[in-house]
């Protein structure tokens, strides 16, 4: 028997999920609540297999209890709000399934519960469709990230740079003084110099700033 927590702050939109859950001999409205941080009381003391989150609640909404929420218990998403940003923050927050009221029928409901009780995941058809768009443009900026990385190291391969030469290059970029680098790398402070000479010289720069903006491909 699937132990279920309820969590809307419309009474008759509680009521009407709990006939149906109960009714389906296969899980049991343990609790009810009203507001998110009862939410957050009900789930430590009731200790549920699912909790059945609305987005728009007074005192705390679904998405700000969400992640403490998803410490508890398996968290879906049950909500009128099918917007992209919503979804999106809600999913990331730790729940593992979205559900929009209109889209489902009781069976559904079921399933889903069924499903995300076990440790999977279970998406209505607009939250299917955020969730791989977000995954589509999570692909293409670590593509387009990895093609920078690539050339700008094939940029930088030009110039020449010896191995310490680009440590101390590198270090210059994060704002680091020649002391402190000298300190950082267990070289002296006139070596860190000697080592920027050649690097300016190689980098055609004129000063440390021209190096690091040349260096970064800015």
């Amino acid at each position: 028997m699937i132990r279920v927590l309820v969590v809307d702050d419309n009474p008759t939109v509680r009521d009407a999920l709990r006939a149906h859950l109960d009714a389906s001999g296969a899980a049991l409205v343990v609790g009810e609540a009203g507001d998110g941080r009862a939410a957050l009381d009900a789930a430590r003391r009731l200790r549920p297999h699912v909790t059945l989150l609305d987005y728009r609640m007074p005192v705390a909404d679904g998405l700000s209890i969400v992640a403490e929420l998803a410490r508890l218990t398996a968290v879906l998403t049950l909500t009128s709000d099918d917007s992209d940003a919503v979804v999106r923050e809600m999913l990331r927050g730790g729940a593992r399934g979205y559900l929009v009221h209109g889209e489902f029928d009781p069976a559904e409901l079921l399933r889903a519960v069924t499903v995300v009780a076990s440790g999977r995941s279970w998406l209505s058809p607009a939250a299917a469709t955020v969730a791989a768009e977000a995954l589509r443009r999570a692909q293409e900026t670590a593509e387009a990230a990895a093609r920078e990385a690539e050339r700008l190291d094939r940029a930088r391969r030009r110039y020449g740079l010896t191995a310490r030469e680009r440590e101390v290059l590198d270090l210059v970029a994060e704002g680091l003084a020649n002391v402190v680098i000298a300190e950082r790398l267990g070289l002296t402070e006139k070596t860190v110099k000697n080592h920027l000479h050649a690097v300016f010289t190689k980098l055609g720069a004129r000063n440390r700033t021209e190096a690091v903006l040349r260096w970064t491909g800015r």
